[in-house]
């Protein structure tokens, strides 16, 4: 089966690229990597949908709790709130991509976001590592408006809330590293929306030089990539808000 016929696509950020789980919704699933997201989208076999766990659609000015999407999400995840980060200004996410080296990036950052966010504040490291990915996906959006309908935003931990019908009690890291109890949980979600899940397993995270959480993140992406198709996503805000430059900004459940 080609990927022409897996419409669906969840993609997650790992170290070096994505992940991407790609899927028909039925019993056929790939699990692969890409370098940067566009690869996707240029591929002949490239999906209707696809969801992105990373943030799409940038504030001029960062405000307490982030943008209005984190702060819908995040009282539906009860003790796992924590897992939505606010989105730092465009300025700081810039600022962190800009000339020079990982330190100076880094206070180049911490600038930029004490000057664009109220109160003022700087960004965390954590925070900071994250935006190569995006800002890579707000140049692709930014210069390609028709992925615009095809690549959304959408954040694993909301999903699986959705999914399971109640906050999940369990974490799929704990102290940055796998937890088996919070990865089976949500395997046993992925495989009663139909998810084939044979592959998720350590070897597989292995061979694609990923987490199997990323996997499994990226799979719960497709999902929401398959609602979203069939116009049963709920998304937060919903209508999405938009950025300064027309970019939606919403999460996809």
């Amino acid at each position: 089966m080609s990927r022409a016929d897996l419409p669906f696509a969840g993609i997650d950020g790992c170290r070096g690229g994505w992940v991407i789980a790609q899927w028909d919704g039925g019993d056929h699933l790939q699990l692969f990597r890409r370098t940067r997201v566009e690869e996707l989208f240029d591929a002949p076999d490239a999906p209707a949908i696809a969801c992105v766990d990373m943030p799409i659609g940038l504030p001029e000015t960062s405000e307490i709790g982030g943008r209005e999407a984190e702060r819908a999400v995040r009282p539906l995840l009860g003790g796992r709130q924590s897992s939505v980060f606010s989105v730092p200004a465009r300025a700081a996410v810039m600022a962190g991509v800009g000339p020079g080296d990982e330190r100076e990036r880094f206070a180049a950052a911490c600038a930029a976001a004490l000057a664009h966010s109220s109160p003022p504040r700087k960004v965390s490291i954590q925070c900071f590592n994250l935006f190569p990915k995006i800002a890579e996906l707000d140049e692709l959006l930014l210069r390609r408006s028709e992925l615009r309908d095809r690549l959304i935003e959408c954040h694993p931990e909301v999903s699986f809330r959705i999914m399971n019908g109640a906050p999940l009690d369990v974490a799929k890291k704990v102290k940055n590293r796998p937890h088996g109890p919070g990865l089976d949980l949500r395997i046993g979600l992925l495989a009663r929306a139909g998810v084939p899940v044979d592959l998720l397993h350590a070897k597989t995270a292995t061979a694609l030089r990923a987490g199997l959480d990323d996997l499994v993140d990226a799979c719960v992406c497709a999902v929401t990539a398959k609602r979203v198709l069939e116009g049963k996503a709920l998304r937060f805000p919903d209508p999405p808000a938009r950025d300064a430059f027309g970019l939606p900004v919403a999460i996809s459940a």
